[in-house]
C-alpha cells in the first residue's frame, strides 16, 4: 500500500516543483564562466562571400581572409585572377586587424605620420583592408583584403563583408 501513495506523491512533485537551474546558469552567474560569440565557418563562409559579391560588382576580385577572434583562419578565398601574395597579404591583414581590435587603416595612418617604429611588430601588417568583424558588441573575428584596385578598395570590400552581421541583425 505503501508504494501505491508514493507514486502520486512522487509525480505530483515532479509536475510542480520549480525548474531546476543548471550548473552553467550558476556557474555564469558565480562569474566562473561566461557566454562567448563565436564567429562559425558558416559564418566566415558567408562574409567572405558577400565581400567577393561586393569586389565583384565593383570590377575587383581580391583575396579574402576570415579569421577568428585569435587571429586564426576560418576561411579564405583567392580568385585565381588574384595575385600569389594577395593570401598571405589578406590574411595577414586579417590577424592584425583581430588582434589589435582596430582596423588595419588606423596602423597605417599612424605609421604614415611618423611613427615607424609600429613596423617592428611581429606578425603585423599595417595596410589598409582588415576590418574587425562586430557581433552585438563583441570583436568575433576579422576580415582581410588583399589585390583590389587600390587600398581604398581593400577597406571597402572589407567593410562590406564586415557589414554582412550588422545586416542580418537589423533584419531580425
Amino acid at each position: 500500500m505503501k508504494t501505491v501513495f508514493c507514486i502520486p506523491i512522487i509525480i505530483a512533485f515532479v509536475l510542480f516543483s520549480s525548474p531546476s537551474r543548471s550548473r552553467a546558469d550558476e556557474h555564469t552567474e558565480a562569474g566562473l564562466i561566461a557566454v562567448k560569440h563565436v564567429l562559425t565557418l558558416e559564418g566566415a563562409k558567408k562574409i567572405a562571400e558577400a565581400a567577393a559579391a561586393y569586389a565583384k560588382s565593383n570590377g575587383a576580385a581580391p583575396s579574402v581572409a576570415i579569421v577568428d577572434e585569435g587571429g586564426n583562419l576560418l576561411y579564405l578565398a583567392r580568385p585565381e585572377t588574384s595575385f600569389a601574395a594577395g593570401a598571405n597579404v589578406s590574411i595577414g591583414k586579417a590577424r592584425t586587424a583581430a588582434l589589435f581590435k582596430k582596423p588595419t587603416s588606423f596602423f597605417e595612418d599612424t605609421i604614415n605620420k611618423g611613427r615607424f617604429t609600429m613596423t617592428a611588430l611581429p606578425d603585423f601588417t599595417p595596410l589598409q583592408g582588415g576590418v574587425p568583424i562586430v557581433h552585438e558588441g563583441h570583436i568575433v573575428g576579422a576580415i582581410g583584403v588583399s589585390g583590389a584596385k587600390s587600398a581604398e578598395q581593400d577597406e571597402q570590400v572589407a567593410k562590406a563583408g564586415a557589414s554582412l552581421l550588422e545586416a542580418k541583425l537589423a533584419t531580425r
